[in-house]
């Protein structure tokens, strides 16, 4: 449906439709000319709003995928200004794994509420309320004098980044057009690499100040990003599909013309948000039953959702991301490196691969698909981690150990980036129908911030009991599951819309399969 309808809008918008004069070797002379010049004025016209397009859906994903940063930010920063911490607040090693991972748990308390909070305020406006809502804890944070005071600062800033993790994958899902859906999707994750990066380059740069002004100095900083989302907000549209739920049709459509180069699209895409809303005779039926009931008691197509978008947001989080990012200082410590300045030097490193990698993604998830660079991804984890593991116990230190621990947690990072770190978001904003869509994509990000902070708080622990090579020796073992677990339950989605990926769920058979043709979706929608 929508690729025929893609095709049949190119077509006509170059002139080459089936009432079109030139097709043919036979084809009139007269007033030749002037019908061609009007052809090319039209094709020119049409380039020019299919560039104008895709700089305002891009624009509008920047703007929205601005409070990953926070969330990245903080995942780096905290590597180094927890050293400083220590020295400063004199805290516990206990206290430490606390402050680091709790940051993960508490997150999940905004990703909960944001489901909910996204359907009654908006996708746009949530996105503000989570800037809002980290600036209060970053500023608590930045003037604490104790850690029970840092603490509560911490609670704000993960309500906030629990908040802003949860919906932009959503809300740019729901404005991007179907072929470019995967690249823009994966925005969100670009910038929590960004934000990592820069966290990394913030611990480096004010490393030379004293233990007590340092790290502060560091989560200040972490302010600076949710300005500009502030800005941001009076610039970016609201979700069409959220509008349709609204029932602002009209305002929906209005955004649909400016986010679809090809305006002949734009009905039948608003005709299948339409129906997906149950605008018509089946509204009533919908509000009578409550998103979490239908979440609790699932039917089989949902559940099929539901252990596909949940599972790969585990995974992602379990194979030890978070693990290596916050802990590659300690890492390359025992790998051999000496001196706090040398430590956060080769973060940086760390930071440079992770973000570079992430830009192979954007390039190759709408055209080679989501779940090939799956299987690359998570085939790659496996290796490196088990690299990262075999050098810890078996290289004495030196430069050979801190060469394989450096090339060894590079290609983690590399690896998880070009693969598993946005397609696991990308997935989850796609796969589920729009009346469940955000408060199932915040249950998915509530079971990633769950593992995500359980892994975080338990890694000195656990590192102490089997030690730090053993901790990675599980991690490549659970990393190998989840190449099992991409081959067996995650569907291909490239080049599907919304509505038809709601559909693909309906055939078990099918969502098992490899690869899925779009005369098999069509079949399915039809059914339906």
């Amino acid at each position: 449906m929508g690729l025929v309808g893609e095709e049949n809008g190119v077509a006509d918008s170059l002139g080459i439709g089936k009432n079109n004069k030139y097709k043919r070797m036979g084809s009139e002379v007269d007033d030749g000319h002037d019908d061609f010049d009007d052809d090319l004025i039209h094709y020119q016209r049409q380039l020019e709003k299919g560039k104008s397009t895709r700089r305002y859906v891009i624009a509008c994903a920047v703007f929205a995928s601005l409070n990953n940063v926070l969330l990245g930010y903080d995942v780096g920063v905290m590597s180094g200004a927890i050293l400083f911490i220590q020295e400063d607040l004199k805290i516990t090693e206990v206290q430490e794994e606390v402050l680091i991972g709790c940051l993960s748990i508490i997150s999940l308390f905004g990703s909960l509420a944001g489901g909910r909070t996204s359907d009654a305020i908006g996708r746009k406006w949530t996105m503000g309320l989570a800037a809002v809502v980290f600036q209060a804890g970053a500023a608590v944070m930045t003037f604490a004098p104790s850690f029970e005071v840092l603490m509560v600062g911490r609670f704000l800033a993960g309500v906030g980044i629990g908040l802003g993790v949860m919906i932009a994958p959503v809300y740019i899902a729901e404005i991007s057009p179907t072929v470019s859906r995967g690249s823009l999707t994966s925005f969100p994750e670009i910038f929590i690499n960004l934000g990592i990066l820069l966290g990394y380059i913030s611990n480096y740069a004010f490393s030379g100040l004293s233990a007590h002004i340092s790290w502060r100095v560091m989560l200040a900083v972490g302010i600076l990003p949710s300005v500009f989302i502030g800005a941001a907000l009076f610039i970016i549209p609201e979700s069409p599909r959220w509008l349709v739920m609204q029932n602002r049709v009209d305002e929906a459509r209005s955004v649909l013309l400016k986010t679809n180069e090809i305006e002949s699209e734009v009905e039948e895409r608003l005709a299948e948000i339409l129906l997906a809303a149950g605008i018509g005779n089946n509204a009533e039926k919908y509000e009578e039953k409550p998103v979490w009931r239908e979440l609790l008691s699932p039917s089989p197509a949902l559940r099929r959702m539901l252990i596909t978008g949940f599972g790969i947001q585990c995974f992602q989080q379990i194979t030890g991301i978070d693990a290596t990012v916050y802990y590659s200082p300690a890492i390359f410590k025992q790998a051999g490196i000496k001196g706090n300045s040398n430590l956060l030097a080769a973060t940086v490193a760390v930071g440079v691969t992770k973000t570079v990698f992430i830009l192979v993604a954007i390039i190759l998830i709408d055209r080679l698909g989501r779940k090939p660079l799956l299987y690359i991804s998570t085939i790659g984890m496996t290796v490196c981690l088990f690299s990262v593991g075999t050098t810890l116990a078996f290289l004495k230190e030196g430069q050979a150990s801190i060469t394989m621990a450096i090339l060894s947690v590079c290609g983690n990072v590399a690896f998880f980036s070009v693969g598993i770190g946005p397609v696991c978001w990308v997935l989850t904003s796609e796969i589920f129908p729009l009346r469940l869509r955000a408060q199932a994509a915040a249950l998915g990000a509530v079971g990633n911030r769950v593992c995500s902070g359980l892994v975080a708080m338990s890694f000195l622990s656990v590192s102490r009991a089997i030690t730090v090579a053993g901790v990675f020796y599980t991690f490549s073992a659970i990393s190998a599951l989840s190449v099992v677990f991409v081959y067996t339950l995650v569907p291909e989605t490239k080049g599907k819309s919304l509505e038809q990926i709601a559909s693909l769920f309906e055939d078990q058979s099918v969502w098992k399969g490899d690869e899925v043709e779009m005369g098999d979706v069509e079949h399915l929608v039809q059914k339906k």
